[in-house]
């Protein structure tokens, strides 16, 4: 059996499911989400948890199962607190703020860059080098904060550019004056 599929998914205070035949509308705080449910995947409401199961212990069947489950889960989890990634700015010029539906950056090139921002994400700039981007979607958070590291992603010489917080990047040694 599924090790992840199998696991129910709690759901908190302030959160409602509602189950159709082909997706599961998850409502809470933060906003509504709908997950598609695959073919042979069929979900249960038991005391509080959803509980999903599967048709039959084929490959693909056990495969869409975890899968099912992990998005159900993150749905949850972005409608009752939601979702967010931190991208840091590193460079001498290098910033961004805020203004109105778009972000502007100045990221070393002629011009700014201008990257709107998207229906159902939120993004706050702190200290003009940090910026924040959440929402109750997480692939939506995902995508949006991987578009902006794309704007300038960091060089391995010196650093500069845009990275994720939590991202480690490895230097390469540079020339050698003789």
């Amino acid at each position: 059996m599924s090790r992840i599929g199998r696991l129910p998914v709690s759901i908190p205070q302030g959160v409602t499911l509602t189950v159709s035949k082909d997706a599961v509308q998850v409502k809470g705080p933060k906003g509504t989400l709908v997950t598609p449910l695959p073919g042979g995947i069929k979900c249960a409401l038991e005391n509080g948890e959803a509980v999903l199961a599967r048709r039959n212990d084929e490959r693909t069947q056990r495969a869409l199962h975890g899968l099912a489950r992990a998005l159900l889960a993150n749905a949850v989890k972005g409608v009752s607190a939601g979702w967010t990634r931190d991208l840091e700015i590193q460079g001498i010029g290098y910033r961004a703020n805020v203004q109105g539906k778009n972000v502007e950056f100045a990221l070393g090139y002629s011009h700014p860059v201008v990257y709107p921002i998207p229906e159902g994400v939120s993004i706050t700039v702190e200290k003009q080098t940090r910026v924040s981007v959440s929402g109750a979607d997480r692939q939506k958070v995902g995508q949006v904060a991987a578009e902006i590291r794309s704007l300038r992603p960091p060089e391995p010489y010196k650093g500069k550019g845009i990275r994720y917080t939590d991202e480690i990047i490895k230097k390469k040694v540079g020339k050698t004056g003789a």
